[in-house]
C-alpha cells in the first residue's frame, strides 16, 4: 500500500495542517513508528519522535520528514526512565510550542513462548518496557494535551481480543496499556482529550517481520495464521498508520476510549 499525497484525491492530506504544536511519536524508527511519522508529516503535522538506539535511522527519518515541509526533531530515549520520558515531552514543547497528539508506538521485541516458560523477571521487564514506558510519557503529556484538546493513540495488539498461543508476553503487557488508555479517555474527556488504541494483527513488517526472521514464526505457523484471517492476507505498517492518523485527526472527534483492531478480520 502507498500513501496518496494528492489533496484532490486524498482529502485526509491536510488533517494536521494548522494544528498548534507537534505530534510526539515514541518508537519512531521502528517499522510501524516510522510509517506513522511519515503519514503525520505528509498530512501536515510537525513531528517529534523518540528512538531507542538507531541514531542513523533517526537522522535519515528526520531528513525525510523535513522534506515534506514540516518541522522534525528526535531524541534517543529509554522510556522506562521516567525522567527521560518526561524530557521527551519537554523537548517537544520547547521545539514546537505545544503538542496536539501523542502516539505510543514503542515497545521491546517480544519472543513467542508459552507463559509456563516466562520467568517473572522477564515478565517484569516486558511490562516495564510496555505499560510503564507508556505511562511515563502519557502522564506528563496530559497537561499539554489539555491545552490543545489533543489526543492519545497507543499502538497495542489485536491479540488482546483473540489470543494466539505463545503471545501472552505481548498481549498481557499491552493489555495494561489498553486499560490505562480507557482510563484516560474516561478521566480526561472533560478537558477535551481523546484516547484510543490501534491493535495490529499480522503484518509483513515491524515486529511480525522480526519474528519471521528469527524463526519464532515458521512456515507452518504462518499458514495457520493466514487461515485464521478472513481476508487471507497480512497487513503492513501503512495500514496501522492510516488507523492511527484517522483517530488522531478531527475526523474522529467523537471517538474516544475505543480499540480499533487492524487485523484483516482475525478477531471476528
Amino acid at each position: 500500500m502507498t500513501l496518496n499525497a494528492d489533496p484532490d484525491t486524498n482529502p485526509a492530506t491536510g488533517d494536521f495542517a494548522g494544528r498548534t504544536g507537534a505530534a510526539l511519536v515514541t518508537g519512531g524508527t521502528g517499522g510501524v513508528g516510522a510509517a506513522i511519522c511519515r503519514m503525520l508529516a505528509q498530512r501536515g503535522s510537525d513531528v517529534f519522535f523518540t528512538f531507542r538506539s538507531n541514531a542513523v535511522a533517526a537522522a535519515e527519518l528526520e531528513a525525510e520528514l523535513r522534506s515534506y515541509g514540516v518541522g522534525c526533531f528526535s531524541m534517543a530515549a529509554d522510556l522506562v526512565d521516567e525522567h527521560m520520558a518526561a524530557l521527551a515531552v519537554e523537548r517537544t514543547i520547547a521545539e514546537f510550542g505545544g503538542m496536539h497528539t501523542f502516539v505510543h508506538a514503542a515497545g521491546p521485541h517480544v519472543t513467542q513462548m508459552h507463559l509456563s516458560r516466562v520467568e517473572p523477571s522477564m515478565y517484569r521487564s516486558q511490562i516495564e518496557g510496555e505499560a510503564v514506558a507508556f505511562f511515563n510519557v502519557a502522564q506528563p503529556a496530559l497537561a499539554h494535551l489539555r491545552l490543545s484538546g489533543g489526543s492519545i493513540v497507543a499502538v497495542t495488539t489485536a491479540a488482546t481480543r483473540r489470543y494466539p498461543v505463545r503471545d501472552g508476553l505481548s498481549s498481557g503487557t499491552k493489555g495494561a496499556v489498553e486499560a490505562v488508555v480507557r482510563a484516560i479517555a474516561a478521566e480526561e474527556g472533560r478537558f477535551g482529550i481523546r484516547a484510543n488504541c490501534v491493535g495490529p494483527g499480522m503484518l509483513t513488517d515491524g515486529m511480525a517481520a522480526r519474528l519471521m526472521a528469527s524463526g519464532d514464526l515458521d512456515d507452518a505457523a504462518l499458514e495457520v495464521t493466514m487461515r485464521n484471517i478472513p481476508l487471507r492476507k497480512f497487513g503492513d505498517a501503512i495500514d496501522i498508520a492510516e488507523a492511527v492518523c484517522f483517530l488522531a485527526s478531527d475526523r474522529a472527534d467523537f471517538i474516544s476510549g475505543q480499540m480499533l483492531d487492524v487485523d484483516g478480520g482475525y478477531g471476528v
